[in-house]
């Protein structure tokens, strides 16, 4: 009997859980396994990580008002245009 660490064996598995999950939950099943585990070793091997802060976002400075472009007023009749 063979172990389950065969290359068909690993595909067969990976075919299953796209055909249960989806393609798109399984990035985020992954992330948050991965993140599992990472605590879970942290925890056994008595190490803290810190976790990152975010930065701060840019203030932005004020908007300038913008002031919309006027139309010069039509000719009237009695102008002519040299």
């Amino acid at each position: 009997m063979t172990g389950l660490t065969q290359p068909w064996h690993i595909v067969l598995f990976l075919l299953i859980a796209l055909l249960l999950f989806g393609g798109r939950r399984l990035p985020e099943i992954g992330r948050s396994l991965g993140s599992g585990m990472r605590e879970f070793k942290d925890a056994v091997t008595g190490h803290s990580t810190p976790e990152p802060q975010p930065e701060p976002a840019p203030e932005l400075p004020p908007a300038e008002p913008t002031v919309a472009p006027t139309m010069a007023p039509p000719p009237s009749e009695h102008e002519t245009t040299v």
